[in-house]
């Protein structure tokens, strides 16, 4: 009886090992037949292993500057709040570009969706310059702008212009993953950001301290070690591209200008990027409504955001596969398998961020503390994982099917139920109970997570009435 469970357990875990290794590998998989786990599983793997990926260089980042002190800390998540608006556009974009793509690629065209990847080129092209400009100018004017003190203007100054003036690297990571993962071939995607991760680790001590032949750069050495590490993923992609091995035939012939159909995709992405625009605005309120109680709660909060985001982009990522379904098999005009998708996607994420709200709500103290041991960061951090950590099953439906919607081509509904939530109910909620209520920060945390809860609700009574089946992309 023993030697049976035993090779049972074997083959069981054989099994599973060849069903990650086959995710994680290039394919031909045609994800508009078949098992509904089967290619959610296929999808949904490498994405949340890129999304893991993408959390890790915030994470990494925070936590050698989090050595330099409060001031470097502070710098950095006022930074990161101002950033959030080019990942908004970043995102959006790259929203557009799934949308457009899967829907070739379902209906059997993967010329027409090598040809949209071409255009996302040049749309990301003039997006980057208009930012890479404006935030390598106002880089110190920004941060005033969010309140910051002149200690924290000097040390933050050169990480918001470095990342600010090289948001190509980020705009066209976001793009071309967005292409990779629209026609099905998410482990590229996942391979750009891992070598990119790689490069950033490696360079951060570095650059921040000074070890070995390197200078000693503070806060600023983060972000050119951030930025290296994305350009070279960005390279990688474009080598992917041109590989042609891929479901993306790609050509230099590709990149020719096509004006209607850039504008296509600019119409579907703005309702992408306002979504986003929206909601990361709303954070850096969100922010500056922290920034009232002083430097601590500012670094907790930072702290506590990245942790957060390390914990949700994996789960984004498991979106991200649902909003492929969803494209891919409307395209094939199979619109009953895609909203399976997307409630079996929902299920999955629900149990997964279950489990992660469990893990920060009993170990918030501990998790704070590898970032921090000054008592005040730590005590505002714990409070905030604890509150957010109880909304994390609702952010886990919620996100699946936004993500269904965006990748149905709907991007419009989406921002309404965003602006409806995050700004008529969210912020002034947030001031309310931070300050007249006199809860504090805890106050701000708490109406996140009210604001989280409505937004999904609204989102799967949007979803159950169908009118995502007739977008048009």
């Amino acid at each position: 009886m023993t030697v049976e469970i035993t090779k049972s357990e074997r083959t069981y875990w054989q099994r599973a090992r060849a069903f990650v290794h086959e995710s994680i590998s290039d394919n031909e998989t045609d994800f508009t037949v078949g098992p509904i786990g089967r290619a959610l599983g296929l999808l949904a793997i490498p994405m949340m292993l890129e999304m893991a990926m993408e959390a890790v260089f915030a994470v990494v980042d925070i936590a050698f500057v989090s050595r330099l002190g409060t001031n470097a800390i502070a710098a950095v998540g006022l930074t990161e709040a101002l950033v959030t608006v080019l990942y908004a556009v970043a995102i959006g974009l790259g929203m557009g570009v799934t949308a457009m793509v899967s829907r070739r690629i379902g209906a059997q065209d993967p010329d027409a969706a090598a040809q949209v990847t071409g255009q996302a080129i040049w749309v990301g092209a003039a997006f980057a310059t208009v930012i890479g400009v404006c935030g390598v100018i106002y880089a110190a004017d920004l941060l005033r702008m969010m309140g910051a003190s002149e200690g924290v203007i000097a040390e933050g100054q050169g990480f918001i212009a470095i990342l600010l003036g090289g948001s190509a690297s980020i705009l066209y990571l976001f793009l071309l993953n967005a292409a990779f993962r629209g026609a099905g071939d998410a482990p590229v995607a996942l391979r750009s950001l891992a070598l990119a991760n790689a490069i950033n680790i490696g360079l951060d001590p570095c650059l921040i301290f000074g070890l070995g032949p390197f200078p000693e750069l503070g806060v600023t050495g983060a972000a050119i070690a951030t930025t290296i590490g994305r350009s070279i993923g960005v390279m990688y992609l474009v080598y992917s591209l041109f590989g042609g091995k891929g479901r993306l035939p790609f050509k230099l012939r590709h990149l020719v200008p096509a004006p209607q159909l850039m504008l296509r995709m600019i119409r579907i992405s703005v309702g992408g990027i306002g979504q986003f625009l929206i909601s990361t605005s709303s954070w850096i309120v969100i922010m500056r409504v922290v920034a009232l109680y002083g430097s601590a709660p500012i670094a907790a909060y930072t702290v506590a955001l990245r942790l957060i985001e390390f914990a949700l982009l994996p789960a984004w990522g498991l979106g991200n596969a649902a909003a492929t379904l969803v494209g891919q098999n409307l395209g094939a005009e199979k619109p009953e398998r895609a909203e399976q998708s997307v409630w079996r996607a929902s299920k999955y994420n629900a149990i997964f961020m279950t489990v992660v709200g469990i893990v920060m709500i009993v170990l918030a103290p501990q998790i704070v503390s590898l970032f921090s041991t000054e008592p005040e960061v730590i005590r505002y951090g714990t409070s905030c994982l604890r509150i957010l950590g109880v909304g994390y099953p609702m952010y886990a439906v919620g996100m699946i099917i936004i993500q269904a919607l965006n990748g149905a081509g709907d991007t419009t509904t989406p921002s309404v139920m965003n602006f409806i939530c995050f700004w008529l109910i969210q912020i002034p909620l947030a001031y309310w109970l931070a300050t007249a209520a006199e809860l504090g920060p805890n106050g701000v945390f708490l109406a996140i997570v009210i604001a989280e809860t409505i937004l999904t609700a609204m989102a799967v009574v949007v979803f159950r009435k169908g009118k995502w089946r007739f977008a048009q992309v």
